[in-house]
């Protein structure tokens, strides 16, 4: 078990937490987080672009002129690819971009997104933040508190609403429930802040 300081709203030192080894403490495996990172970029393609073909072009059913005779080339319909207007020639259609990645390996790439954090001194542990109502001056101030600049990623445990809507406008911060982890968003910032009850259910969901 490694132990990693939990700070408070004012940076300080508030307690210690002992973090599992087996989703902490695991040398990152770098193809698996790859492989789930693609599959997740792939699934945000819409892949709705679309073109027609010549057989689906509007029109063109009568040939344009007479075979021999007119001392042009000969043409068969003014919709084939080279007239203006006419189909285009192996252009995108609808199609799905999903990949299917094994749920175990969407684990394990999570667990190494956790244990690279650790192990690169970007993972933050704090309390709950508990916020009579939305405050985002006060959230600036917290984020100023525990020394963090530039994108950061802020997991919240469930339920934390006023928190949510406190971070949620701050520049270059990313907002998570617990629920919503992935590996994407775990390592697509320069800082990653767990609260104790978003470390709590990750250890659940993960062990």
């Amino acid at each position: 078990m490694a132990n990693i300081e939990v700070k408070d709203a004012q940076g300080a030192k508030a307690a210690e937490l002992e973090l599992s080894d087996a989703i902490f403490g695991i040398e990152p495996h770098m193809v698996a987080m790859h492989e789930v990172v693609r599959a997740q970029r792939a699934s945000w393609r819409q892949g709705t672009s679309n073109t027609l073909t010549r057989g689906q072009v509007r029109g063109g059913g009568k040939k344009p002129w007479k075979q021999k005779g007119t001392g042009r080339a000969r043409q068969g319909t003014i919709r084939a690819p080279q007239w203006t207007g006419g189909g285009v020639v192996f252009g995108p259609h609808p199609r799905k971009y999903d990949l299917k990645v094994p749920r175990k390996v969407v684990k394990l790439s999570m667990k190494s997104a956790l244990s690279a954090k650790l192990a690169d001194g970007q993972l933050t542990v704090a309390e709950n933040f508990e916020f009579e109502k939305p405050s985002t001056k006060q959230a600036a101030a917290i984020l100023k508190a525990l020394g963090l600049e530039g994108r950061t990623t802020i997991v919240l445990g469930e339920d934390n609403v006023n928190a949510y809507l406190s971070f949620r406008n701050l520049e270059k911060v990313t907002l998570l429930w617990a629920s919503e982890v992935n590996t994407y968003d775990l390592i697509d910032n320069k800082n990653l802040v767990l609260t104790t009850d978003a470390v709590k259910f990750i250890e659940e969901v993960l062990a």
